[in-house]
């Protein structure tokens, strides 16, 4: 590839014009979340007044079985009342509160099995938080939005309450002084509204269900949150891993996120993976350089860990899919095609919006996805490739990539090239290729949220 001086057109698909020489693209400088992070952003001002559902209440699809629960339904007598057995997560809350267990612990334990708030043996729900300094309090549907003080034990701040339809039933952690409105730090299911985050204790409707910090310490990447469109009574066909989990359904995001709450087709469960600062290396399938200076190529890494640990973590929570499908924009396109070619008989389709599938040729020579496409001969699985973008196409450093038009952007060149290529060898059009140009298109969450309710809708057909 030619070089190209910093901040020219080119450089928004690959680097950030930033004074600190910061390499990633226009809308990726912004979007990076840090590992292990919650999403119970502060809200001051006017108190929320959310509609509450009405629907009976049944078993919480995300709470039906969890990988890291063995015996999702054992249970301990209350030793100290005599009452009424105790499931696993009431058991170890109840001795968090009793100090006899650490507090954070014990919450990262309950997240991670049952979620947040604990449906108790007296048939209420025990709520959580670790806060901070204040008086906080909890308010909801439940009681018309009036807080209602919470116990504190440590750092631990607690409240049971009765709440009699919890199906659809909104609540917020508020502390009256600062007047701070979050969503359950440790809350399982959730949306947004105008006031931002908001947690749900219970949801048979469509909603979204948060995992933390989901690792495997021997991969040696960082843990990561997860974000999951769970359907209407948690019924699904179709399940698609997404990159960059944090700008899918957060109207907050970068450009107004890809708003999937509204595109996604109704038979699909969408798990969207929360990026980490190693982004950049976590996306990318070989090594490159930047300005002179080596990045990327943990690609295969990122892989197994979605493969090996996310998606069976997500088939014991819910249930497997019939059809499976990988999908992410810029770096996020080139490793959901890459998860496909290392993992070809475990996905159904693979699909990359304003792909960076020009990588390994920016300042080396490596393998590009489009070579290793091209030598890997037909697969069965479907392909959904686009850009935006537009301009001549030359391989002026005859790397055999053509990428180096300085009138090109959005990665159309190498795009439009990967398609020729999946044709030549046995891809058919509009049967399990598919080619989208959006002429002029930018690189941003904006412009996929446009178009990707076409690959969404290929995809729910397969």
């Amino acid at each position: 590839m030619r070089a190209v001086p910093r901040c020219l057109p080119f450089a928004a698909f690959v680097l950030a014009c930033q004074p600190d020489g910061g390499a990633e693209t226009d809308s990726e400088a912004m979007t990076t979340a840090s590992p292990s992070t919650s999403f119970g952003e502060s809200f001051t001002g006017t108190e929320p007044t959310p509609t509450s559902g009405t629907e009976p209440e049944t078993t919480s699809t995300g709470e039906a079985t969890t990988a890291a629960t063995t015996d999702a339904e054992t249970s301990a007598t209350d030793s100290t009342t005599g009452g009424p057995e105790l499931s696993e997560d009431e058991a170890l809350l109840r001795k968090a509160i009793a100090g006899e267990v650490d507090a954070e612990e014990a919450m990262r334990t309950i997240a991670d099995r049952g979620g947040f708030p604990v449906e108790a043996a007296s048939g209420g729900y025990l709520f959580a938080c670790l806060c901070g300094q204040g008086a906080w309090t909890l308010a909801g549907d439940h009681n018309e939005w009036a807080p209602a003080p919470m116990s504190q034990a440590g750092s631990l701040w607690w409240i049971e309450e009765e709440i009699a339809t919890p199906d659809g039933s909104l609540y917020k952690f508020h502390e009256p002084d600062s007047m701070q409105w979050i969503a359950d730090p440790y809350g399982r299911r959730h949306g947004y509204d105008d006031f931002g985050a908001y947690s749900l204790v219970y949801a048979s409707a469509a909603h979204l269900e948060r995992w933390y910090a989901i690792e495997d310490a021997d991969l040696g990447l960082v843990p990561r949150d997860l974000e999951v469109l769970v359907p209407q009574d948690g019924e699904f066909t179709h399940a698609l891993y997404v990159h960059d989990g944090q700008n899918l359904f957060d109207p907050t995001a970068f450009f107004g996120g890809w708003q999937l709450t509204t595109s996604a087709p109704p038979n699909m469960l969408v798990v969207g993976i929360t990026n980490t600062p190693a982004r950049m290396d976590e996306y990318t399938q070989v090594p490159d350089e930047l300005d002179g200076q080596p990045i990327g190529g943990d690609g295969e890494l990122y892989a197994e860990l979605v493969e090996m640990v996310i998606r069976p973590r997500m088939e014991a929570a819910y249930h497997p899919a019939e059809v499976v499908g990988t999908m992410g924009s810029s770096l996020g396109g080139l490793i959901s095609l890459a998860i496909a070619d290392f993992y070809p008989d475990r996905y159904d389709m693979a699909i990359s919006l304003s792909g960076t599938v020009g990588w390994g040729s920016l300042e080396l020579h490596n393998e590009t996805i489009l070579e290793t496409y091209e030598a890997a001969g037909k697969r069965d699985f479907t392909i959904y490739i686009d850009s935006g973008g537009e301009g001549s196409c030359v391989d002026a450093d005859q790397d055999g990539i053509e990428d180096d038009a300085p009138d090109s952007f959005d990665n159309y060149c190498e795009n439009a090239q990967l398609y020729a290529i999946l044709q030549s060898i046995g891809y058919t059009p509009e049967v399990d290729l598919f080619y989208v140009h959006a002429p002029g298109a930018m690189h941003n969450e904006a412009e996929w949220a446009a178009r990707v309710g076409v690959p969404m809708q290929i995809f729910a057909g397969l």
